[in-house]
């Protein structure tokens, strides 16, 4: 156990440490949202925390659309090695299920 390898965030100070500087720029980029003057062109731009809350707004979209899309193009583990028996010839169908039965370990490259 003592030749294990240490990592940066196996520490939990370390992962403190970077949530610490992670909500002080969030902290920062909101202060500076204040101070800094944007040249807007809509008037929905000048809301305050527009921005974030338009990314926001758009990842949850994004995963939604994602997750939907994922009900119809989602396949089967096997989709590709999938093979209809049916339209093979039965020299064909005997070498599938030669190698679809072999053991492994058994399998040569020349078959």
């Amino acid at each position: 156990m003592k030749d294990e390898k240490k990592y940066l965030f196996d520490d939990p100070k370390n992962i403190q440490r970077v949530l610490y500087i992670f909500y002080t720029c969030c902290a920062l980029l909101v202060i500076l949202d204040f101070v800094i003057h944007r040249h807007v062109i809509h008037s929905w731009e000048k809301l305050w925390a527009f921005y974030p809350l338009y990314g926001f707004v758009g990842c949850v979209i994004l995963v939604f659309v994602a997750t939907w899309m994922r009900s119809f193009l989602m396949r089967d583990e096997d989709y590709y090695e999938k093979v209809d028996m049916n339209n093979l010839d039965e020299k064909n169908q005997q070498k599938l299920t030669k190698k679809i039965t072999s053991k492994t370990g058994e399998h040569h490259v020349d078959d």
